[in-house]
């Protein structure tokens, strides 16, 4: 993979980068993956007879059993101390705001995943970016990196290392290749152009 490239167009800006075959297909992989998950989440949601009635969208009021979809879909308030009328409050608020807004979210990152997939080089090779979908791409890669980094139970000091013997070994690789690809990304967001 190499570094993204910003430059200044009479169409706007664009961003460039290039791709080898197996990069592709590994984060169509990965994307397609992530649809899954989160369709299957929003398939879960249950029925809402307001819902029916108003076309307000609702979601799970419950979050994520799954430690991964958990990470991707966090509680919306976490009570800086225990608050006075007991932690039912808390739990009643995430529970609220969860209904209302998981629907959007899961959406956005939907439509990230999405964008990531249709303009990505299925064959590899150079490609260039709108201003959007790199921004889509930054979404995208963030969460596919999120859910790899919950599911090998990376936290806040690494590990930098797995041993070899170890079932997710392979899959450290390509959490550190996403967020190099993360990394490179967000520096071609905020670069100076070129023309």
């Amino acid at each position: 993979m190499r570094k993204w490239k910003r430059v200044d167009t009479v169409d706007g800006v664009r961003y460039r980068s290039a791709m080898a075959a197996h990069e592709s297909a590994l984060l169509q992989s990965l994307a397609n993956s992530m649809l899954e998950m989160l369709n299957d989440r929003e398939s879960d949601s249950p029925t809402d007879e307001l819902e029916e009635l108003t076309g307000m969208r609702t979601g799970n009021s419950r979050p994520p059993e799954d430690e991964t979809m958990r990470r991707l879909l966090p509680d919306f308030y976490r009570a800086a101390r225990d608050h006075p009328a007991g932690s039912g409050t808390a739990e009643s608020l995430n529970s609220a705001l969860r209904s209302l807004h998981e629907p959007a979210i899961i959406d956005a990152k939907r439509q990230a995943c999405q964008c990531l997939l249709d303009t990505l080089p299925a064959a590899g090779g150079k490609f260039e970016l709108t201003e959007d979908a790199a921004h889509s791409w930054a979404a995208a890669v963030n969460d596919l990196r999120l859910a790899l980094g919950t599911m090998l139970e990376i936290g806040p000091d690494g590990p930098d290392r797995l041993p070899p013997e170890h079932p997710m070994a392979g899959h450290l690789d390509v959490y550190q290749w996403l967020t190099v690809l993360q990394e490179y990304l967000v520096l071609g967001l905020m670069s100076r152009g070129t023309r």
